[in-house]
């Protein structure tokens, strides 16, 4: 019993230092925000953007054995104030999860828990789903004030991955995908 123990540890040990010596491989580390526009319809101000570089080779495999994973974006709404600091209008908190069903070969994205989730043959499609806003609405224009200025800020993140009946502490290295962009910025006058 002991013996064993000890090969696991040292087991544990050697994939502790391989994903020391190549940590490249296992973050998201250029993880981003692209393609930020926003815009508006007749009564809402919209956001478009896209992660992007968020999928690492790990993550993908995980994902492809059935292991649901979540992104969650956050988009603030700031007023410019003049001599004063900005003012924080909205937080919106998009969440996106991708789950693979094995049997049926199907990706399913929800998007902020959605009862009814969208469904994918191919992982690319799904991909996609999950890294982009389509036109979300932040607020209505009627609260916005004409000739001020405003900014949206964009960031994404990737949520824990939370595995059943304590896998995780099989597959350790799941807390090494975390990653998180930074603040993307677009600016506009209504």
């Amino acid at each position: 019993m002991y013996s064993v123990k000890k090969s696991l540890n040292v087991f544990r040990c050697l994939i502790f230092l391989v994903f020391l010596l190549y940590p490249p491989y296992l973050h998201a580390e250029n993880a981003k925000i692209g393609d930020l526009l926003v815009t508006n319809n007749a009564t809402h101000l919209l956001v478009y953007a896209r992660v992007m570089n968020c999928f690492t080779n790990d993550m993908e495999s995980a994902i492809l054995a059935g292991i649901p994973t979540t992104f969650t974006i956050l988009a603030d709404l700031y007023q410019v104030r003049k001599r004063w600091l900005d003012k924080k209008l909205i937080r919106l908190t998009i969440r996106h999860t991708i789950k693979y069903d094995n049997v049926k070969r199907l990706f399913y994205v929800s998007s902020n828990g959605d009862k009814e989730p969208a469904s994918f043959k191919d992982y690319e499609s799904a991909k996609r789903a999950m890294t982009d806003l389509n036109g979300v609405p932040v607020t209505l224009l009627k609260t916005l004030k004409k000739g001020e200025y405003y900014y949206v800020e964009v960031m994404a993140k990737l949520d824990k991955v939370r595995l059943p009946l304590h896998m995780e502490y099989v597959f350790f290295f799941v807390s090494l995908w975390d990653f998180e962009t930074g603040w993307h910025r677009e600016g506009f006058i209504y």
